[in-house]
């Protein structure tokens, strides 16, 4: 049985450290009506007025290898996709049901061919399985919180057995962990009223995945939701316990620690619009450059951003999202290292903008200029042994202009007479401590 081991962990959460960017991909028969993944729950169709989507789904534009070169050119380190979501439809062809992309037009394994192209592309891969099963006939239907006859008597839970579904489930997270070759992160999705935990038998579905997949990361889902932090923080660990906390369409106000007073490992997950699946009547498309300061806000405060694209129903990305992408991927090329394997600076943030650090370097990120010179709060003039602008390598010298004079406590930045600066959206001073 997995027991917890803080080296073990500290080591196999390494590579999500630095890492720091990755892609969601939420797709299947949903992307046909084009209501999100939730439009079974939402809209309480039944599953006969769901099916003809299964009969005609076939993407017949999907190109995994273009996926994976715009996560690369965006700059992200890892991809995770929906292997299977609540509705039950499964984009990897599992022995244990028919209802997989497989049996669809379609014909195809797409989780396969999702994991070969990012793999190739030198990017780690990810997989979501939701832990609700709307499709499955021994999953609750009547009075649960969410599936899409919850209100309706006569589809009551008499003749249900839970445990069949949890075999059904175990089982098809092993053909996930054991015929696809090595996943780097599991990503299940969700716990809720009871069912949480041992509910899910979780301790022998953990003990499973590790056993076929030595290293792979785990959510924190099995015992939380998109609020909750899980068993880790409390310094408690079940044997379930997610290595990674995922708040939901929001960034945590602030970083977040364990019970002890360290620091969690976490992951904000966001969506470029409002809907996670496809839906192109939702045009309220985060811009690039919110999405970037939004980005260095999460490794500021100690942690990763999980960017989703909801693919349409022939396989392509909405073009906003192809767009954003480009925009991010933009930035990132030249500013890359105040992501990458960088955290918290242990500074006061600076009105203008943000601090992420790696070791002896600090990345001052400015969102908007100031009047003068640069304050680096929390960095003393003696500390400084150069600033550079990280874009391209000059020189920016410490300002020792008499307007600074009345703060001797604090290095300044001369940024030169411009009121704008080289890059509207995020420039970033690298500042380069002595060693002590």
């Amino acid at each position: 049985m997995y027991t917890f081991n803080r080296d073990d962990y500290n080591a196999r959460t390494e590579w999500f450290r630095q890492a720091r960017f990755g892609m969601f991909l939420h797709w299947g028969l949903y992307s046909i009506p084009g209501r999100g993944e939730w439009v079974r729950s939402t809209e309480q169709m039944p599953e006969e007025d769901y099916l003809p989507f299964f009969r005609e789904f076939n993407p017949v534009d999907f190109d995994p290898k273009a996926w994976a070169r715009l996560a690369k050119d965006a700059g992200m380190r890892y991809a995770v996709l929906t292997a299977k979501h609540h509705d039950g439809f499964c984009l990897f062809d599992s022995a244990l049901t028919d209802f997989k992309s497989t049996n669809t037009p379609c014909g195809r394994d797409l989780v396969r061919e999702f994991l070969d192209a990012f793999r190739e592309a030198g990017l780690k891969v990810g997989l979501y399985y939701s832990l609700l099963d709307w499709h499955h006939p021994d999953y609750p239907h009547y009075g649960d919180q969410n599936h899409p006859m919850r209100n309706r008597p006569e589809c009551g839970n008499e003749n249900r057995d839970f445990d069949r579904y949890l075999a059904y489930m175990h089982g098809q997270v092993r053909e996930l962990c054991e015929n696809y070759g090595k996943l780097d992160l599991m990503w299940f999705d969700f716990s809720y009223g009871d069912l949480r935990g041992e509910a899910w038998k979780a301790s022998e579905l953990v003990d499973m995945v590790r056993s076929a997949q030595p290293g792979i990361l785990i959510d924190n889902r099995l015992e939380a939701s998109g609020e909750g932090f899980g068993s880790l923080a409390t310094g408690n660990p079940t044997p379930y316990h997610g290595d990674f906390v995922t708040p939901e369409t929001m960034i945590p106000p602030y970083q977040l620690m364990d019970a002890q007073g360290e620091p969690l490992v976490w992951e904000s997950c966001i969506t470029m619009n409002n809907h996670w699946g496809y839906c192109p009547t939702d045009r309220d498309f985060k811009p690039a450059p919110l999405l970037i300061k939004k980005l260095v806000e999460c490794v500021s405060k100690g942690g990763n951003m999980l960017l989703n694209v909801g693919p349409d129903a022939r396989g392509n990305f909405p073009e906003e999202s192809v767009e954003i992408l480009r925009g991010i991927g933009k930035w990132m090329r030249r500013n890359h290292d105040s992501i990458y394997g960088c955290g918290t600076a242990e500074l006061p943030k600076p009105e203008y903008g943000r601090v992420t650090r790696k070791g002896n370097t600090l990345y001052f990120h400015m969102f908007e200029n100031t009047l003068g010179p640069v304050p680096l709060m929390g960095v003393k003039p003696e500390q400084v042994q150069s600033i550079r602008l990280l874009a391209d390598g000059h020189e920016i010298p410490v300002s020792y202009s008499w307007c600074r004079s009345d703060y001797p406590e604090i290095a300044f930045a001369d940024l030169g007479p411009s009121p704008i600066l080289p890059d509207e959206t995020d420039t970033v001073l690298v500042v380069t401590l002595k060693e002590v």
